[in-house]
């Protein structure tokens, strides 16, 4: 997927070019905050005159000044907790106290909601999972510790003044990631933060300096103290960004990877079953971007994840046949596995792990049909089982078409073009997505004269596989069928009834 240039200037634009952008940002992050900028200036004056210092600071203006509208508006100021607490509950419709553990303090004011942090700074002893918050005095100090220059300008209120000490719009014009300080000392007070980098250059298209990315290689192992939350929070991010590939690589390049999402690195060393491609880990993240390219209404988080997982069994299931070929038998079915355990240990909800899955675990079957054999049976089951991810499995199965042979490419497409018309047919003859048998539970109890058990399953899940091999049945035809399955089991014949209780 293409970078997208600079917004702001090109990486080796000669000085008054640059000086040149860095005025027209200005311009454009003052427009950007135009239309919330009468309650940033009342919400500035409410602090100054209680005597402290209010700062708009961190992404909203480093957003702004990319022209964008952030939705979260995050200040910072020397007032500590229990003043910032006052002042908002005078100033705003609503306030609470959910982060104060951390310096902030939440308020709302009409449809603005704000984030007021006292002047801090975040660090981790060696085997801590959680950072440990100290409290400073001047706004200077609070931007020195944040975690890249691009983040560490902030707009002072209600004076408008622009702070920016470590010139990080100069950094933001050339499109570039560094930090304040070191590189080192930064991702030693928050290892996450080197997971922002790769998620900033997926998401604003920057390029990460080399000694934020040597820093990242020798350090990599420090984020295994961040706790799992806060890793899939960054990689959803990442994930869901413009760019996510961009980001991917630098996780893998540096190493980072291997810590929070191995299964992607072990890619590289398997060779696709039909040489199509250097590797799987290439033809991941090829699939990954032509899923991207398929998307209707904005990021689909499930649809990405399933189409950089997709092939994470193919390691674990490789095989060298005789002849010198390679076969991942089974794969689909292992890495469904893979993805459910790499998911949960990354603490993603139930139903993500569950959608993931299955698509994993569905993404080969559509290859079954190629040969144009498959009955209307097939068709159903394949609906049936794919459910409500069945738009996402269309998306997957034609991102994960990654041949260069032209005429396949074409045959492949079609098939599933071919694929498409069916089921849309067949949903219209058949309201396929609501498939059920034709005979209810209540009324399999009534025909056949049992209570609620486990054969009422049985005779229900019989009745569904009838539905679908051979579509609507009507109720006598079901009727018959039943009866028909009852009589050979074993709960029909007489002496298998429990005998009546003795009064």
């Amino acid at each position: 997927m293409p970078h997208d240039p600079s917004p702001l200037a090109t990486p080796q634009q000669p000085e008054t070019a640059l000086e040149r952008a860095k005025d027209e940002a200005r311009d454009r992050a003052i427009a950007a905050l135009q239309p919330v900028m009468p309650l940033l200036v009342d919400l500035g004056r409410v602090f100054q005159e209680a005597g402290f210092e209010l700062s708009l600071v961190g992404g909203p203006v480093r957003d702004a000044f990319l022209g964008r509208r952030s939705n979260d508006l995050d200040f910072t100021t020397d007032a500590r907790p229990d003043d910032t607490v006052e002042l908002l509950k005078a100033w705003g419709d609503a306030y609470w106290e959910i982060g104060r553990d951390f310096g902030t303090i939440g308020a709302r004011k009409k449809n603005l909601v704000v984030e007021v942090t006292t002047y801090r700074s975040e660090s981790y002893d060696a085997d801590s999972r959680k950072p440990e918050v100290s409290y400073g005095d001047d706004l200077v100090g609070d931007l020195s510790r944040r975690d890249f220059t691009v983040n560490a300008m902030a707009m002072r209120l209600p004076s408008l003044d622009f702070a920016d000490p470590h010139d990080g719009l100069t950094d933001l014009a050339a499109g570039v990631l560094r930090t304040p300080g070191t590189a080192e000392q930064s991702f030693s007070d928050d290892p996450l933060r080197m997971m922002r980098a790769a998620r900033f250059a997926a998401q604003l298209q920057l390029r990460v300096a080399p000694e934020i990315t040597t820093a990242m290689t020798a350090m990599a192992d420090r984020i295994a103290i961040v706790s799992a939350e806060r890793v899939r929070t960054e990689l959803e991010k990442l994930v869901v960004a413009a760019d996510p590939v961009a980001g991917l690589r630098i996780l893998v390049d540096t190493g980072l990877a291997r810590h929070v999402l191995p299964e992607l690195p072990a890619l590289q060393l398997e060779i696709d079953e039909h040489h199509r491609h250097k590797d799987v880990y290439e033809h991941s993240l090829t699939v990954l971007e032509q899923a991207i390219d398929l998307e209707e209404e904005g990021p689909d988080l499930l649809l990405r994840l399933a189409a950089l997982l997709h092939d994470i069994g193919k390691p674990r299931t490789r095989r060298f046949e005789d002849g010198g070929g390679v076969s991942f038998h089974h794969h689909e079915v292992v890495g469904a596995k893979m993805v459910t355990k790499r998911l949960r240990a990354l603490r993603f909800d139930n139903d993500t792990i569950k959608a993931v899955a299955r698509l994993t675990e569905l993404h080969l079957r559509f290859h079954g049909y190629g040969d144009g054999e498959w009955t209307d049976s097939a068709v159903r089951r394949y609906v049936t089982d794919a459910g409500p991810l069945l738009p996402r499995l269309h998306k997957l199965t034609r991102s994960d078409c990654t041949t260069r042979n032209a005429r396949k490419a074409k045959r492949l497409s079609d098939a599933y073009d071919d694929l498409e018309a069916r089921i849309a047919r067949l949903r219209e003859q058949e309201e396929l997505d609501a498939v059920r048998p034709d005979l209810d539970g209540n009324q399999i109890m009534s025909l056949l004269g049992i209570g609620p058990s486990r054969v009422v399953g049985r005779a229900y899940q019989f009745l569904l596989g009838l539905r679908l091999d051979r579509g609507p049945l009507g109720a006598a035809e079901a009727e018959r069928e039943l009866r028909a399955w009852w009589a050979q089991q074993p709960e029909s014949q007489p002496e298998s009834q429990p005998e009546s209780p003795q009064g």
